[in-house]
């Protein structure tokens, strides 16, 4: 069971914060390169409800691997923890960003952004939390690593 178990937190991760990673640095700028910015944040917009679900789903699986593994050094599963926590809050943050957003843009009438500083100001935050998501998870990764290794 705990190879299954730390299996599917590999790959939860992988699909998480590599899909993440791998949006972020190659999808968006070739996106925008190809179909401009609008359009890609067109795309991008549905495919961050969709990243939003699978690291809900990922949570899930770290939180089961956590109480799983009885890790004998404190810190460590205090790290664990407080690194999922910010992960699993930052989730939250990013839906309710969203949302706020969204207010700003008026996608399926004209395609224009009714109200640019609004919408970039939101935009940059929504930016910076997922990138203190991404950070979090690769911290997430090195403790939770040196956890399997006890």
């Amino acid at each position: 069971m705990q190879t299954l178990r730390r299996f599917l937190v590999v790959q939860a991760l992988m699909l998480w914060q590599g899909g993440f990673l791998f949006y972020a640095a190659v999808v968006v700028p070739t996106g925008t390169d190809v179909i401009g910015s609008w359009s890609q944040g067109r795309v991008t917009r549905h495919v961050t409800d969709s990243m939003n679900v699978i690291g809900c789903v990922a949570a899930i699986v770290l939180a089961w691997d956590q109480l799983a593994h009885r890790d004998p050094a404190r810190w460590r599963r205090r790290s664990r923890w407080a690194l999922w926590a910010i992960m699993v809050a930052s989730l939250a943050a990013l839906a309710i960003l969203h949302s706020a957003i969204e207010r700003h843009v008026d996608f399926a009438v004209t395609g224009s952004v009714e109200d640019y500083p609004a919408f970039y100001f939101w935009h940059r935050v929504y930016l910076y939390v997922a990138t203190g998501q991404w950070v979090a998870g690769l911290g997430y990764v090195a403790v939770t690593l040196r956890a399997w290794s006890r």
